[in-house]
């Protein structure tokens, strides 16, 4: 009952009409998430997994007030230090936390994309620790590489795609 999107505009499509007749469905939001997209996906989805900048987190805060549900929220941590993912600094997790509760969303947890050529028990080890650290309960980590070892270190959510579907075109 629990579907992983990363496309805002595919998903509308594939989705809108299906979540209309079956409330059960929970849709999440895998993918990067930009400012001008959260409109569409408050109403749509039930999970964001990639809350990456105090920007996004103020305008997921100011949409979600025309609604009565609010999104569950895993925060993304750009658990190797890479220039080209996006995410929180381990060292700037609990004060960008401490403001996401304050704007009143639901954080729920933890999310992470481990460096591709690197040892992943390191990296989901860390995310362990930083999770119980805060006080969470979930953690999204684990793709289908590595989705096994994430199960290893108590990941709650796995993101397999391209093991279930095979590869995008």
């Amino acid at each position: 009952m629990d579907f992983g999107e990363n496309k805002v505009q595919e998903a509308i499509e594939k989705w809108t009409e299906i979540k209309s007749k079956n409330k059960n469905i929970k849709l999440h939001m895998v993918g990067r998430l930009q400012t001008n997209k959260v409109k569409f996906v408050l109403p749509l989805f039930d999970f964001i997994h990639s809350l990456d900048n105090l920007k996004l987190a103020k305008k997921i805060s100011e949409e979600q007030k025309k609604y009565e549900n609010k999104p569950k929220i895993f925060i993304q941590i750009n658990i190797g230090n890479e220039s080209q993912k996006s995410g929180i600094d381990k060292n700037q997790l609990s004060e960008f936390y401490n403001e996401c509760i304050n704007l009143g969303l639901n954080i729920v947890g933890t999310m992470c994309l481990p460096p591709i050529n690197s040892n992943p028990d390191i990296h989901f080890s860390e995310m362990k620790k930083i999770t119980n650290t805060l006080s969470l309960n979930d953690m999204s980590m684990g793709m289908s590489e590595d989705y096994i070892k994430a199960v290893e270190y108590s990941s709650t959510y796995l993101r397999i795609g391209s093991k279930i579907f095979g590869a995008r075109n």
